[in-house]
């Protein structure tokens, strides 16, 4: 289930490179899997590169699977993790971790929750201790519900209500996914969060956070035998959690007409467009299809080597931006988006026709061998390049696993997409970017001028 945004953690700097032969990009360190007697599911990637280890703990929750009406739920509680257990209080264990000069947080998405730390490899006993401990003892007060709700409502206001793309992008997810909960923006409505309390707080806490739920990663300067005695020490000590019912969100309706989109605004200074579609990931997908999706990404508007880039701000030189978005690592099918902005001397529909007449050549025509295989070659090299960076590979599995994937689809991904063909692409493309079913977004500067 690899995905492209895990790609981001990879080093691009040598992404035109040609693809290596085979033997050459085969794992320096194998990564290990294995389930302790309550559920919790444990990989380990031994990197001996640098006296340091990242341990991440995912689990298997995030927006989507909230209840109705509770939305930014999940969230909220990400927040209120850091609140304290009787046997650490609030603060210990951001101390402990700044103490010996490492890093932690931790992150809600759509389908996970996610708590990190990199730090020394004698600190991971330590690290294990916190994470086990909260993972079950979390003390939740009425003081502590009312002080950090009102910091996650100031979060929304200032990452989302004070950001007029932030804006236009939650009513672009709430208009093209009409039943399907990724409509609904992580953080919540505001409405909505305002009346989060301790009661939704600790029953969502019951339910999702057990061993049962969540997935461990610990990437570095370990071994497994020792990582699977610390972590029998720790979360082994730690009870099964209550079983939870597949994981099955609603599903979408068939789409039947083009939708769009409109913000004007007196903050936005230049406008731009975006055009989106829902599509497949790499759970959902038909065999193949996934990685057909990243290319076409790829090869259509990925970088500086796309076509976008190449005609519309290149050779044309109408664009200021171009290029495509594809998530295709959700749990559920996702989203391809196209997307422009122009410059000063040109208009938005100059770009965002031009972007149209090269997905529609796309589409017509299909790719050629040259692009194509420019295209694996920067994919598999990211992938080669990202186990250079240990966090990035202990994002990479924790990732694969908590969407329901496995070690063994990452080991098969370099050579799923070196198997892409031409026509697989065009296909895709022909099959799922109609631009009779897509939802157009416009965010513009408003007659008040730009702030």
């Amino acid at each position: 289930m690899m995905f492209k945004t895990a790609m981001a953690f990879a080093l691009t700097a040598l992404l035109a490179a040609p693809v290596l032969a085979k033997e050459q990009v085969q794992p320096e360190a194998v990564a290990e899997q294995f389930v302790l007697d309550n559920g919790l599911e444990v990989v380990v990637i031994p990197n001996r590169r640098a006296p340091i280890v990242t341990h991440m703990v995912w689990y298997k929750v995030g927006s989507a699977d909230e209840p109705a009406g509770k939305s930014g739920i999940a969230h909220f509680l990400e927040h209120l993790m850091f609140k304290g257990t009787a046997r650490h209080p609030a603060g210990e264990l951001d101390r402990a971790v700044t103490e010996i000069g490492g890093t932690g947080n931790a992150f809600t998405t759509n389908d996970v929750t996610a708590y990190y730390q990199v730090v020394p490899p004698d600190a991971l006993a330590s690290m294990m201790d916190f994470e086990a401990d909260r993972m079950r003892g979390l003390i939740l007060t009425e003081d502590v519900i009312g002080s950090e709700r009102d910091v996650v409502l100031e979060e929304r206001r200032m990452r989302t209500d004070s950001n007029p793309q932030a804006l236009l992008q939650e009513e672009v997810y709430a208009t093209l996914f009409q039943n399907h909960p990724y409509r609904i923006p992580t953080i919540g409505w505001m409405h909505e969060m305002e009346q989060l309390n301790r009661a939704d707080a600790v029953a969502f806490y019951n339910q999702y956070y057990a061993p049962n739920n969540a997935v461990l990663v610990v990437a570095g300067d370990v071994d497994v035998d020792e990582v699977r005695a610390l972590a029998e020490a720790s979360y082994g000590a730690v009870p099964r959690g209550p079983a939870l019912p597949p994981r099955v969100r609603p599903a979408e309706p068939q789409h039947d007409t083009q939708r769009t989109v409109t913000l004007a605004d007196p903050r936005v200074g230049i406008a731009s467009f975006t055009k989106s579609w829902i599509v497949p990931t790499y759970r959902s997908a038909e065999n193949g299809e996934a990685e057909a999706l990243d290319l076409l990404s790829e090869i259509l508007g990925g970088g500086s080597r796309s076509r976008l880039y190449q005609q519309i701000i290149v050779k044309d030189g109408i664009g200021a931006s171009a290029g495509t978005r594809y998530d295709g690592g959700a749990y559920d099918d996702s989203t391809f988006m196209l997307y422009g902005a122009p410059q000063p001397e040109h208009t938005l529909a100059d770009v965002e026709g031009a972007i149209s007449e090269q997905l529609a050549l796309l589409i017509k025509d299909g790719v050629t061998e040259a692009e194509l295989e420019s295209a694996k070659a920067r994919y598999v090299r990211s992938m080669i390049f990202a186990r250079d960076v240990q966090f990035s590979m202990a994002h990479i599995y924790g990732a694969e696993l908590a969407n329901g994937g496995n070690i063994e689809t990452l080991a098969e991904w370099p050579d799923r997409i070196r198997d892409v063909t031409a026509e697989q692409v065009q296909a895709v493309a022909a099959k799922y970017l109609d631009p009779s079913l897509s939802v157009t977004s416009y965010l513009l500067p408003s007659d008040a001028g730009a702030q």
